[in-house]
């Protein structure tokens, strides 16, 4: 329902020609500063204090329907919000008393816009002063001078830059962490898109916007928002799709294929996944397809289909060692030797391979001591590989001792794993003070983190 356009001290008494003039000077102050209506809404929303504020979509709504003069701003979170954001204050921006010919609303004084800058640059400084979390709209407000100044350019190469650093960032920051900056960036990428431009520029912002919806979906994936996930991962399909490169399709699919292994996903739909990656890359080397492959591996794992996952593991090592030279920074969006041995390791526990533990120690040799994420799960796949040896005490102890080293890294998705281990356990090892215990802890969180070390 829209917020008390009716139920507030003065918004029925506007006169039809008050609630035009509102509505135009609202419209007109956003268009001056090259906003759309989604942009304004977000900053909106940054802008109001109040924790159960709506969600962006009836955020937009609101935008239109005050523009369109159909309600009018009568509550007081909505107007402090938008003299914060236009930097405008909030008396004069809704003066309802001004008389229709007195004032023209399509006329904004010339130095209103550095005033405005000036304030936003003021509480800027204060913010960062006070340490304090800094609302988009001060930032995209302090900025607005030497964006007008170049024209608002559209810097591909930083957009490109953007989505790379995010894939970094994903490895090594918790679940969830970064969802608000992708949110706001892949709506800022929304309207980018709304602009014409060359078809090569357009591309290049297609995918863009799919490596940055595929960064959400992981993040999202890590948080247990099933829902969100599935839609954000449909969106990435859809732009790689759109931008015609053939490795982002790839990629994508092998991607989500593999998150779907973490997130309860059926096994028809890791399958399918996995297999339109491998199709679409009709068997030239990518790390896309090596995940496609992996992903295939771990499904038929968990399913018990030993012959199965290792052709996908034989698969996938191939791929990798057919890779092109590249950087061998830890990011998403690259299949490393890192990645090779986390998948070699987790297929060879699950299948309860003899080389299990000598393969984790593989693995665990090739992360930083850093990327608690991943060290945390690869210790837990030991744990297991220790109770298929028969050493089930050493391995319960193992899967505690991870709990009380890495606490931070609970959302790195210990929840699988910690449920593979006591799904190891023998029926009567089961009720051992260690496995109560853990037992205990396993309960407590979200069942479906995802395993940030597969990063």
């Amino acid at each position: 329902m829209f917020p008390r356009e009716h139920g507030e001290k003065g918004a029925c008494t506007m006169t039809t020609e008050q609630r035009r003039m509102q509505a135009s000077r609202l419209r007109a102050e956003r268009e001056k500063r090259g906003w759309g209506q989604r942009t304004l809404a977000r900053l909106l929303r940054d802008a109001v204090e109040d924790r159960q504020k709506p969600e962006l979509p009836s955020f937009v709504t609101y935008v239109k329907r005050w523009e369109a003069g159909k309600a009018v701003v009568s509550d007081s979170r909505y107007r402090t919000a938008y003299a914060v954001v236009f930097g405008i204050d909030q008396e004069e921006l809704f003066n309802e008393t001004t008389s229709p010919g007195s004032v023209d609303v399509g006329a904004i004084p010339e130095d209103a816009g550095d005033d405005m800058r000036r304030r936003a640059a003021l509480q800027l400084l204060a913010a960062l002063g006070a340490g304090a979390a800094i609302p988009p709209a001060v930032f995209e407000t302090a900025l607005a001078g030497i964006e007008d100044a170049l024209g608002n350019p559209l810097d591909l190469d930083e957009w490109e830059r953007t989505a790379h650093e995010y894939g970094q960032l994903l490895t090594v920051r918790p679940a969830g962490a970064l969802t608000r900056d992708l949110t706001a960036d892949l709506l800022a990428i929304g309207e980018l898109l709304t602009r014409q431009m060359p078809d090569t520029d357009r591309q290049r912002m297609l995918r863009v916007s799919a490596a940055l919806s595929a960064c959400l979906a992981i993040d999202l994936g890590g948080t247990g928002d099933l829902r969100a996930t599935r839609a954000t991962w449909a969106t990435a399909k859809r732009a790689a799709d759109a931008s015609g490169d053939i490795t982002l399709r790839v990629w994508v699919r092998g991607r989500a294929a593999q998150e779907a292994c973490w997130t309860g996903r059926p096994a028809e739909t890791i399958t399918a996944l996995a297999n339109e990656g491998i199709a679409l890359a009709a068997g030239t080397p990518s790390p896309g397809l090596a995940r496609a492959q992996a992903a295939r591996a771990y499904a038929a794992a968990t399913q018990g289909d030993t012959a199965q996952a290792r052709v996908f593991l034989a698969a996938a090592e191939q791929t990798f060692d057919h890779l092109p030279n590249a950087d061998e920074r830890r990011t998403i969006f690259a299949f490393l030797e890192s990645h090779l041995w986390w998948s070699k390791s987790y297929v060879h526990v699950l299948t309860a391979d003899d080389r299990a533990r000598e393969t984790v120690a593989g693995a665990l040799s090739l992360y930083p001591t850093e990327a608690h994420g991943a060290r945390s799960n690869l210790a837990l796949m030991d744990a297991i590989a220790l109770i298929h040896a028969r050493e089930v005490e050493a391995g319960l102890q193992q899967a505690l001792t991870v709990l009380e080293k890495y606490p931070d890294a609970t959302t790195s998705g210990r929840k699988v794993l910690l449920g593979q281990v006591l799904q190891t356990l023998p029926e009567q090892a089961r009720e051992l003070p260690s496995a109560r215990e853990l037992r205990a802890l396993a309960s407590v969180g979200n069942p479906l983190d995802v395993p940030q070390g597969t990063r």
